[in-house]
């Protein structure tokens, strides 16, 4: 049995059109999504061949492919609800997340601030990545995190629970090679209900992250 699966889609392919075509929604879950949960299941079974044989010459590869593979698994499971269709706009109090708004404002000065850094993140990237919100739990507060791939340069601890994808395949088809209109396009199907509920998630388990006995 694998380890991972490739979880369902929350929506059909031409939910968050026109912003994202259902093309480009179709090849990104079907096979990009897919091809790192094959990957993450691959990589743990060669690692179980690699303890069974005490070989381990390989294990420096392997390693970094579980992180890779892994961290794109979870990155776009994330990623797929954190859109809707009747998404965007700003989180209100009157829409049932007020309690994430405040944070925003507190963390970044203002939701302004927040969106500008986010997208700022997102569409700097060096070759392939993402621009993340995340929930720090030493501090207790938001941060953005730029990731380059889908593990390098994040804050050990630190909770997604905003993505934006900023690699070619999410935007290439439809938006060429302007990374920044597509950026600036995924603030219109921002589901800030599921972005809200992660930050309360967040927050409640940040007690587990133990950095002294």
């Amino acid at each position: 049995m694998a380890t991972y699966t490739l979880p369902e889609l929350p929506y059909d392919y031409a939910a968050l059109a026109p912003v994202i075509s259902p093309e480009i929604i179709e090849l990104h879950h079907d096979k990009h999504h897919a091809a790192y949960v094959k990957g993450a299941n691959d990589t743990l079974e060669q690692l179980a061949e690699a303890r069974d044989k005490e070989a381990w010459g390989s294990i420096n590869g392997l390693e970094k492919n579980l992180a890779f593979h892994l961290s794109g698994h979870i990155l776009h499971s994330i990623y797929w609800h954190n859109m809707t269709g009747d998404g965007g706009g700003e989180p209100h109090e009157k829409d049932g997340v007020g309690e994430l708004a405040d944070a925003l404002a507190e963390s970044f000065g203002s939701y302004a601030g927040f969106k500008a850094q986010l997208t700022k993140a997102a569409a700097t990237t060096q070759g392939s990545g993402w621009g993340v919100l995340a929930y720090e739990p030493v501090a207790g507060r938001l941060i953005v995190e730029q990731i380059y791939d889908h593990q390098g340069n994040v804050g050990q601890g630190s909770v997604p629970i905003l993505v934006f994808d900023a690699w070619e395949h999410a935007f290439y088809l439809q938006y060429k090679n302007q990374k920044v209109d597509f950026i600036e396009a995924m603030w219109q199907v921002v589901n800030w209900q599921d972005v809200a509920k992660r930050y309360a998630s967040a927050k409640q388990r940040a007690h587990n992250l133990l950095l002294a006995p």
